[in-house]
This record gives structure tokens, sequence and C-alpha cells, in this order.
């Protein structure tokens, strides 16, 4: 069969206290709906709907580089009318319904759950809770078959002691979507269309209503709150943790780690506390990256060292480097082998030579150095010059003093040498010694003013 999802995100979520659409609050870095969106993704479906109603532009402009359709619930009337929405735009096989604010869902889990779908079946997710307040109640008959759905406010006494619930996670075929969509009804205490009155229909036709659990009941979490994400995105750190000590990394404690992207990483890599990964990162063998860390979109090299709270996106170091502590490599730095950005650097759009060295408290944009040069402290290159970016080229073995300034365009050539406190405005021959500044003048007689009181 084929198959259709749907994944239902027009809820405003009043209770995150927010103007953006509650599936659109980040989880690791991203939409909530994204992370549903992308496991629904990996199941082939034929089509991707996606309901939208309250911030619906925002949801379809943030998703309008997935395949997906967006289908209007212009009246928020319950999950039983969300659906109804998609109903003209299905297939004829498979239908899957998923919720835009249940970003943990596994494909494994829903695997299982389609499985159990044909004509005479429908297979619904169940998860059994300590504490089931607030979830609908999965009734069954004596024979223990699934028979209903009772909603908690809905729900008896006796109906509120059972502990299996309803994730509201389901699927079926389209025909039977059709078949029961137009009965539902909106009597209950909430004056809402429930889709999961499907099921009582579904019993009422002696079809099976097959059950399927998920591993852990944080996949089937939905988040209504601030802290209700909070506590998602803390199980996702940890199992990204897991999955990372699993393949070998050292975690200095993995319950302070932040992987918002995807985290390779060779062997014999240690990571300290409080480190935070975005976008694409590559960690070779041997690095060790220090505390409080941020990296973004980087390839690191073999044996390199990140020192504490450095910040590095868009860069690429060949390895056996070192940066930081408080070092900031901005996009389109590339650190050869050997090469050290010490403490309160930062570079941008830098290529720096094997061996060479920027310590300490300098800026380097814009620039290109050859091997085995010294930037002393405080050095800056001045690339922008109000209106367009210049170059910097500083040659092999340079050595340039500290509290320099390089006005671009402007070349230093290969060992020679900028004395302290000097602003170079004009290109440096190989070998030579440039110095510009004022001449040091002294007064023997000068008197230090004081004051009359």
């Amino acid at each position: 069969m084929s198959l259709d999802v749907v994944i239902l995100a027009a809820g405003q979520g009043t209770r995150m206290r927010s103007a953006r659409p509650k599936v659109l609050h980040a989880l690791a870095g991203r939409p909530m709906v994204r992370h549903v969106l992308d496991t629904a993704d990996s199941l082939g479906p034929e089509r991707l709907h996606v309901v939208i109603g309250h911030g619906g532009e925002a949801v379809r402009e943030t998703l309008a580089d997935t395949r997906a359709s967006f289908v209007v619930q212009a009246e928020q009337k319950g999950t039983g009318h969300a659906v109804a929405q998609a109903l003209e735009a299905l297939g004829d096989g498979k239908v899957l319904i998923l919720y835009g604010d249940v970003p943990l869902i596994r494909r494994e889990t829903l695997e299982a759950l389609l499985a159990e779908v044909a004509d005479d079946r429908l297979g619904l997710l169940t998860v059994t809770l300590d504490d089931p307040a607030g979830y609908g109640r999965i009734k069954r008959d004596a024979e223990g078959r699934a028979v209903a759905i009772v909603e908690h406010k809905d729900a008896s006494e006796a109906e509120r002691e059972i502990r299996e619930c309803n994730t509201g996670i389901m699927a079926m075929t389209a025909d039977q979507l059709r078949r029961w969509l137009p009965r539902l009804s909106a009597d209950n205490a909430q004056g809402e269309y429930y889709l999961t009155d499907v099921i009582a229909m579904a019993a009422e036709e002696r079809l099976t209503i097959a059950t399927a659990q998920p591993a852990t009941p944080v996949e089937v979490e939905g988040v209504n709150n601030r802290a209700q994400l909070a506590r998602l995105e803390r199980a996702y750190q940890l199992g990204q943790a897991e999955a990372l000590m699993t393949a070998g990394v050292a975690l200095a404690d993995p319950a302070r780690l932040d992987v918002r992207g995807r985290l390779t990483c060779g062997r014999d890599v240690f990571i300290d506390v409080g480190c935070v990964f975005e976008g694409e990162v590559e960690l070779a063998d041997g690095v060790t990256v220090g505390p409080y860390c941020v990296i973004r979109d980087s390839r690191i090299g073999a044996d390199s060292r990140i020192a504490a709270h450095s910040v590095l996106e868009g860069a690429v170091l060949a390895g056996a480097g070192q940066v930081g502590p408080f070092a900031r490599l901005r996009p389109g730095t590339h650190l050869a082998s050997g090469a050290k950005v010490g403490n309160f650097v930062e570079t941008k759009n830098a290529r720096v030579g094997e061996g060479s060295k920027i310590n300490h408290l300098s800026y380097v944009g814009d620039a290109e150095l050859g091997r085995d040069v010294n930037v002393g402290a405080g050095t800056i290159t001045c690339n922008y010059d109000g209106a367009r970016k210049h170059r910097t080229e500083i040659g092999d073995a340079a050595f340039i003093g500290s509290n320099t300034a390089l006005v671009a365009p402007v070349t230093v050539g290969a060992g020679a040498t900028i004395g302290a406190g000097s602003t170079i405005s004009r290109d440096v021959d190989a070998g030579a010694l440039a110095v510009a500044r004022s001449r040091q003048t002294q007064r023997d007689d000068w008197q230090r003013p004081t004051r009359d009181d």
C-alpha cells in the first residue's frame, strides 16, 4: 500500500506564552515540527501533509524547503476535524497520523505500527504510564481487545485507574478514515471532534485494533509548555551523549552536552562540560575540546586542542593545532597543521600557515599568513575601508611586532620584521625591517601637575 502521513500542527500553544506557533519552538536547534517531518519522511511516504492553523504562514515558510503540502484548519475543532481537512488530499493506501509537538517519535516505532495496518485492521500507538492523568485511556473488553478510547475529562473514576493511555498516534487505511470521519460527533465535555472516536467505530465493525508501544514513554511525550520542552531537550541530548559514548567519545559529563545538528567524531575524542555543537561538526581522532566551547559547521583535524570558552564557526583546522582559550574563529578561517590561535584572538576569512602563531589579543581578517609567522599581541588587520574589504598577505617566517596595524591591501614579505607599535600602509620587502611610529621624546624638566588643595 502507498503511505500518506498527516502531521497536525495547527494548535496555538497558549501555555507556551509566546507569539510563535508552538510547533516552531526549537528542540536541539530545530523546530519541533521539523523533527517530526524528518522522521515521517524517513518512512518513504508518497505524500506528506501538514495541517496548519494558528501562525500557519510562519509554519509554511519554515517548512518551505521540504516536500510537504499544507492544508488549513481555519477553526480549531479538535483532532478529528483537523485530519478531516486533509481527507481530500489522501491517496488510497495507509494513513499515519502524527503530531507536530511530539518531536521524539522514532522511525522504528512507526514502522512497527504501520505493519499492523490492513483493510480489517488499524494500528494504535499506546503507552503505559505511572501517572496517566490527562491522557485518554484505552478500554479493553474481557478478551483484552482494545475497543475504545475515553478522554480523561470524560472518563469515570474507574476508567481513570487505567494506566494504558492513548498517544494520539494511529495508522489506518484511507478508506477507513473516509468512512469514519463524517460520523464524528462533538457531543463531549470539550465540544470537539475527537479523532480517537474512530476506535469505537472500528470496534463496532469488528475490525482488529492492533496496539503497539514505543521503546520509552519519552518518544510520545508532547509539548504544551516551556518546562515540557526543556525536559524533552534534555532527554534528546542524553540520547545524543549515550550514542557518542557508545562510539568511543569521552564526555566529562553526559548531562552537560548539547548537539544541535550532526556531530561526527573519530577515536579518542574528549569533550569537556558545557559544549554546544551546531550544524555539521566533525572532530577527527584525538581532538580535545575544553569546557564551554561553541563549535558550528566546522571540521577539526586530528590531535587539535580547543581550549575553554572558544567559539568556532565555519572553521577548518588541519590538525595538531591549538585554539583558545577565549578565541573566536569566524567563517572562512583555515588553520594549517600546527597553527595556533590564542586567547582573545578573532579571525575571519583568514588562512593561517603551518606552525604560525597568533597568540593573543589580535584581529586577523581577510588575510593569508605563510608558514611560521609570529603575530604579536594587539595586532590588527585593517581590512575594511568603509566600503570594501581588502586582503593582507604575510610571507613565511615574518615577525609582526605587538600593537601593529596592517592597513590593507598590504603585503609583508617573507622573513620581514615589523617593529612594535607600527602602522603599516605600504608593502614591506622580504627580510626588511619596517618601523612606522612617532619618535619618542623626553623632557627632564617636566613637572607633573598638582592640585592646589
